[in-house]
């Protein structure tokens, strides 16, 4: 793939994340879906590196328009890194899928307890963000399998 169509899949990715965080507001619980979507869709079309940078400029885009918190950062970029890794590991889609779970209901959320912590002053204990991370990621992460059933033949042509 030549870097053009991979910039352009990237940009593309990221307004799909940007705009779908818009749409489904629900800060309360911190639940975006469509972030995990675009993590494996992004880890299995694009690789490790572009989905931890689509990951990037979503947080960033969300952060500043305000339908995100810090959060987005270390939530959408571990999950993003996680999927990568293991879909480039074993080359299946379901791996992608445990890696973005595995990467954000698991690492992000426990990550996000001293992250919340020292960088935004708020304490919360040990499995505070575990619940909602894990519903959203489990979520996400299972839209975008099942997306890439139909998108993954058509992009790669």
């Amino acid at each position: 793939m030549n870097q053009t169509r991979r910039l352009t899949l990237m940009a593309i990715f990221v307004a799909v994340g940007v705009v779908g965080s818009i749409w489904f507001p629900s800060r309360l619980l911190m639940m975006y879906p469509i972030q995990h979507t675009v993590n494996v869709m992004v880890a299995v079309l694009l690789g490790t590196r572009s989905a931890v940078g689509v990951a990037f400029m979503i947080g960033l885009l969300r952060f500043l328009t305000g339908t995100s918190s810090l959060l987005g950062f270390p939530g959408g970029m571990i999950g993003a890194f996680c999927s990568g890794l293991l879909y480039r590991k074993f080359q299946k889609r379901r791996w992608a899928v445990v890696g973005e779970v595995i990467g954000t209901g698991v690492i992000s959320s426990l990550f996000s307890v001293p992250f919340s912590k020292y960088v935004m002053g708020i304490s919360h204990g040990a499995f505070f963000f575990m619940p909602s991370f894990m519903i959203s990621s489990v979520a996400g992460a299972l839209i975008g399998w099942v997306l890439l059933l139909k998108v993954q033949p058509a992009v790669l042509r």
